[in-house]
């Protein structure tokens, strides 16, 4: 009643082929399967990522503020 049956789905379908073409749609596919393989691989990276969070999380523990930390970054570069 108030569903999409699979006649309807069918013909939807169609009218995107006939309005995008097959070649549009098999290259838009392409490049979804690529970003969906990209962001798997990224994931899965087993090498930590250096994030602002790690530092504030450990200065937190610390009990120092990121003011204090700046401070002490600039002076080591120094």
């Amino acid at each position: 009643m108030g569903g999409i049956s699979i006649w309807q789905l069918l013909i939807i379908a169609i009218i995107v082929v006939l309005l995008f073409g097959t070649k549009k749609l098999r290259g838009i596919g392409g490049d979804l399967g690529s970003a969906v393989k990209g962001f798997k691989k990224a994931m899965a990276d087993d090498e930590p990522s250096r994030d602002a969070d790690f530092d504030q999380k450990k200065l937190a523990d610390q009990g120092t503020t990121a003011q204090d930390a700046t401070k002490q970054k600039e002076k080591d570069q120094a």
